[in-house]
């Protein structure tokens, strides 16, 4: 007999394809004069039925940030000198968050969006640059809200809601 391990909409990795998919339909086969299934396949979109043994749960590397040290470094401006940016804050650079352990991935902005508002992208920066220490934060707020004996007051509910819906929109991604 076999009991349902995954649920529909449930995200899992494909090990025989090596992707993630969502379970779209949970397809139970049923024999006459059993109570419970014989087995059970799971639809993902892709081609064919698959077994629980081939499937599994578990957070893929793009949602698992809580680790990283991403950091903002300056980059040389090639486009405009020293003199032509000195309003801006660090002039003759442009920030760049590095997302990874090299000093090549990451995030930049196009330099005529930059030159627009140059305060402006260098808080996008830092922000970007903080969101896995606040994603931390954020998680651990809501651990110890769910931990919490007795209702929480309604500002601070408020914010774990608010929280776990962003925490929600940039781990699955959907609506912020």
């Amino acid at each position: 007999m076999a009991k349902a391990i995954f649920h529909k909409n449930q995200r899992v990795y494909v090990k025989p394809v090596g992707t993630w998919a969502v379970i779209e339909r949970v397809m139970p086969h049923w024999t006459k004069g059993l109570e419970e299934p014989l087995r059970i396949t799971y639809d993902v979109g892709l081609g064919r039925e698959f077994g629980a043994e081939e499937l599994e749960t578990g957070q893929d590397e793009r949602e698992d940030i809580a680790g990283e040290s991403w950091r903002v470094v300056r980059a040389q401006n090639r486009w405009q000198t020293v003199a032509e940016t000195a309003d801006h804050p660090v002039p003759g650079t442009y920030p760049v968050v590095m997302t990874g352990e090299t000093d090549w991935g990451g995030w930049r902005v196009p330099a005529a969006e930059y030159a627009l508002s140059p305060s402006r992208i260098e808080t996008q920066a830092r922000l970007l640059a903080s969101a896995p220490r606040m994603a931390a934060v954020l998680r651990t707020l809501m651990t110890w809200a769910k931990a919490q004996p007795a209702p929480l007051p309604p500002e601070v509910a408020d914010a774990v809601r608010q929280g776990g819906k962003a925490l929600a929109y940039a781990e699955q991604g959907g609506e912020g």
